[in-house]
């Protein structure tokens, strides 16, 4: 299954996340795994520090088959808040290829807005049109955008965000955020969908009793049902196939209900855009 973005790139609606990923070979090995799999889309990121082995479980698993091509493999990776400026976002952009080992990245998101000086961010973004009309970048978008972030960058904007990508899970569905990127034809992507394994919860553990399937496949399916792509981050070979196999069932609306009902609009896992200043402290 595919989900078509804004400027008609085609995006697989399931990622393989290498968040904590930072193990080389296991890295290099998971990432490769997920790919035979059937995953074809592959998120990482400056700050998880694994572009590098990303990049290598890539190659290995285009270097098992004459059959495997590179546009087979839809790759994303991230500007760090550090990063943010138009120069800086430039240099970095080349870092991380380099890393990676590719000629161009199917997708390039801004890692935070920096609400204290959104300037940087909006440099940002110009630096992300450049790189894309030159054809490094296939989409470009963001990460932790709520809508007055995107009210803020998009009066500076010639070409608009593609993907925000967001912590979005049973317990925090942000519904504000999801409905206003649906009005822009902006795609969700879901980060720590899993909540990061912490999944035990009567009424998902009901759903997943009923259709005969684990927690996790049933969140997932969840996402994939509502327009979201989730991005399961395992290095664990049969939960890396396991979050994959999603065929065989349909949520119903009860089941839907429940799930909807799990939402406490609680971020477990990540900062409040808001709030989040990690990083930016070190731009000059």
């Amino acid at each position: 299954m595919m989900y078509r973005l804004a400027n008609d790139v085609l995006i697989p609606a399931i990622g393989f996340g290498t968040w904590e990923a930072t193990d080389p070979e296991i890295c290099a090995a998971s990432v490769k795994l997920a790919l035979e799999t059937g995953y074809g889309h592959i998120d990482t990121a400056k700050i998880y520090k694994n572009e590098e082995f990303v990049g290598k479980g890539i190659k290995a698993w285009l270097e098992a088959s004459p059959e495997n091509k590179r546009e087979d493999v839809f790759v994303t990776t991230k500007l760090w808040n550090a990063g943010q400026g138009y120069d800086s976002a430039l240099a970095e952009f080349e870092t991380s290829m380099k890393k990676l080992g590719l000629d161009y990245v199917d997708l390039y998101l801004i890692h935070w807005p920096n609400t204290k000086r959104m300037q940087t961010t909006i440099d940002s973004w110009k630096a992300f049109e450049k790189l894309f009309t030159e054809k490094k970048i296939r989409a470009i978008g963001v990460c932790n955008f709520k809508p007055h972030h995107f009210e803020e960058l998009l009066p500076h904007t010639t070409i608009q965000p593609m993907v925000n990508q967001i912590e979005l899970h049973p317990e925090l569905q942000q519904e504000e955020t999801v409905a206003y990127c649906r009005s822009k034809g902006i795609l969700i992507e879901a980060w720590s969908p899993l909540m990061r394994g912490n999944l035990t919860n009567p009424a998902l553990e009901a759903v997943a009793k009923k259709h005969g399937k684990s927690v996790a496949q049933v969140i997932l399916k969840w996402d994939v049902q509502n327009g979201i792509l989730p991005l399961p981050k395992s290095v664990t070979p049969s939960r890396i196939k396991e979050n994959f196999d999603l065929g065989g069932f349909t949520l119903d609306d009860g089941d839907l209900a429940a799930i909807k009902a799990v939402n406490i609009d609680k971020r477990n896992f990540g900062a409040d855009p808001d709030t989040m200043n990690y990083g930016f402290d070190k731009i000059k």
